[in-house]
């Protein structure tokens, strides 16, 4: 039995699937009143818990013999930095320890690139890159690294334990409308599109769930693995979906100092209504920082091989159906 957490995300539920095909038998743990529209039709047992309550994860584990520990808590703006703490670092913990307390013979945790260090422009991350722990960019980024640092550090403890840091995912299968999932999405309306100089490492969330997989089965106790994909400016990113979506409009873009102005004064506005902004200065300064990341180990160990991105945003597109644009 394989237990996975976060089942009900974009790639929780990709992974779910991707396991079901293998002819496995999965139980995913759901939040009570948690959406879960993603595994509707999915032949998967669904038990209660949270990763904040270790008596649930003890009932969740019960039989199982392998965890995929995907839940976790993203946020890009001012306001949640204590539920990332409780869920990114102290959820972890509970999990490892539920894990080893169970008997589990592996469990394969998911982090993030943003785990790292922010290193200067031009240097290409990989594994050996520090954790960022302390001088960390956001709340997210220092959370995702304590969370690594706890599993690891459980590896120590005698759990059987691989790490794996996915960049940024898109791809379909994104039923909760990911924040980049619905920017790319965007580009192809016929409209003109505001953007702000900068790019980033993008994988497809298939690649992901392939990769874990691979973790799972062949990645060495103890290790972190890199899984990233294509590195694309927004301008390139744009050309790909608008020459796939058979759309062309123009674009804007803004000085570097005056989105990040517009960014700052706008995140608090965005925070009065209760809607989550495409650009704070969190965000904006991942794009203009380095993002050149290396999945050379996962090529090499796990038989890591991520698509094309043109190829992904293909098939995010035709997932959605989209309209004709407007």
């Amino acid at each position: 039995m394989i237990l996975v957490t976060g089942a009900t995300g974009h790639v929780g539920n990709v992974l779910v699937r991707e396991l079901l095909l293998a002819g496995e038998s999965v139980r995913t743990m759901v939040l009570p009143g948690d959406d879960c529209m993603a595994l509707e039709g999915l032949a998967v047992e669904r038990v209660g818990g949270n990763v904040l309550d270790p008596p649930s994860l003890d009932r969740a584990m019960e039989g199982v013999d392998t965890v995929y520990h995907l839940a976790g808590i993203i946020s890009i703006v001012p306001g949640a930095e204590a539920l990332m703490r409780r869920v990114n670092v102290e959820g972890v913990r509970n999990v490892a320890a539920a894990a080893q307390k169970a008997g589990v013979r592996r469990l394969v945790h998911v982090s993030s690139i943003h785990a790292f260090q922010r290193m200067p422009e031009g240097t290409v991350v990989n594994e050996t890159a520090p954790l960022a722990t302390a001088n960390a960019a956001g709340t997210y980024d220092q959370t995702k690294a304590l969370g690594t640092v706890a599993v690891l550090e459980a590896c120590q403890e005698g759990l059987d334990a691989v790490v794996a840091c996915p960049t940024a995912i898109i791809g379909p299968y994104d039923y909760r409308g990911s924040l980049l999932g619905q920017a790319l999405l965007n580009f192809a309306r016929r409209k003109l599109h505001i953007l702000v100089p900068g790019a980033y490492d993008f994988v497809d969330v298939r690649d992901v769930a392939h990769g874990l997989q691979q973790a799972c089965l062949h990645g060495r106790c103890g290790e972190v693995y890199i899984l990233s994909g294509t590195y694309a400016t927004l301008v390139e990113a744009k050309t790909l979906v608008q020459e796939t979506a058979q759309v062309r409009s123009h674009h804007l873009m803004l000085p570097w100092r005056m989105a990040m102005g517009f960014a700052a004064m706008m995140q608090h506005v965005y925070r009065w209504v209760r809607t989550t902004p495409r650009f704070t200065p969190y965000s904006l300064s991942t794009l203009r920082e380095n993002a050149l990341f290396s999945s050379a180990k996962a090529r090499e160990e796990l038989g890591f091989e991520p698509r094309p991105l043109g190829e992904t945003i293909r098939d995010l597109l035709t997932w959605r159906r989209q309209p004709v644009p407007v």
